[in-house]
């Protein structure tokens, strides 16, 4: 008896069912249209609607993301120790370079401190420094010249070192008592002996009012490779020698110039350096167009 029902049913929806495949698109639409009406004449609760639909989907959606984020979850996880792996492997090899060096370095400090100790050797003064900030460019007299927050009253001298960054810059040419004058490497008066690194040869820098100064009184035949870089002599008694000014550069017109380690032009602050050197410029100045 339920068999013989239930072919009945069967037969009797199966028309229907046949027609709803064959206009569902359309009913779909119809849906659709019915739907915006509906939202346009009662706002309210079709979004209270909407609102319920999400709430009793969400924890639906939720369960379904989950195995995605922990496949997600575990790409990114193996990822990570890949990397963590090859970085492991980097810093093994560069802690092993630097304790060879270290090594190195602690055999050189002994042998030093063993020839200084043979020699005599007297250590320089431990250098002080007061650090000011830039305010003024003026020029002037001095062409290439700045203006910094620090004077007489901070301990500035003249004929201290101008540092910035990694090199020199100048040196303190004015003193008042809030505020210093430094004349810079490029400047026409400027004058330093310097060296060079790999060569070991001697040399002067003179400035130009160029963003580049020249190196004078080099001997012929004496070649120099761009890029190498130039230390202060220590000759003249105003600088310490090792003093880092600036790399060797070939100019347009065939001259050995040097371009300084700092751009003169994005000087913001500066460190006065007063070396200690007995003897200097700060208590005997030069005077504009002498030597630096």
């Amino acid at each position: 008896m339920k068999t013989r029902n239930s072919g009945t049913v069967v037969r009797i929806a199966a028309p229907v069912w046949a027609l709803v495949h064959r206009f569902y698109f359309l009913l779909l639409v119809m849906a659709a249209i019915a739907l915006m009406l509906v939202s346009q004449i009662d706002t309210l609760r079709v979004d209270q609607a909407r609102a319920r639909v999400t709430d009793a989907f969400t924890p639906i959606l939720n369960v379904i993301s989950r195995p995605a984020n922990i496949v997600a979850t575990s790409i990114e996880y193996a990822r990570n120790l890949s990397d963590l792996h090859v970085e492991n492997e980097r810093l093994r090899e560069e802690n092993a370079r630097l304790l060879h060096w270290q090594q190195a370095a602690l055999r050189l400090e002994a042998e030093n401190k063993s020839l200084r100790g043979l020699l005599a050797y007297k250590p320089d003064p431990a250098a002080s420094f007061v650090t000011a900030r830039v305010v003024a460019d003026p020029g002037g007299a001095w062409v290439r010249t700045l203006v910094v927050t620090a004077g007489r009253r901070d301990g500035v001298q003249r004929g201290q070192a101008a540092m910035a960054g990694q090199g020199l810059v100048g040196r303190v040419v004015q003193v008042g008592e809030w505020s210093s004058r430094l004349m810079l490497i490029t400047d026409l008066n400027a004058r330093i002996p310097v060296i060079l690194e790999t060569t070991r040869q001697r040399a002067m820098l003179s400035g130009d009012n160029s963003d580049r100064p020249k190196l004078l009184y080099m001997p012929r035949g004496v070649e120099v490779t761009p890029g190498e870089r130039v230390f202060t002599s220590g000759h003249g008694g105003l600088f310490p020698a090792g003093l880092p000014v600036g790399v060797v550069a070939t100019g347009e017109d065939g001259t050995v110039r040097v371009v300084p380690m700092v751009d003169p032009a994005r000087i913001e602050h500066v460190q006065l350096v007063d070396f200690g050197i007995p003897g200097g410029l700060a208590a005997e100045a030069v005077q504009p167009g002498g030597m630096q």
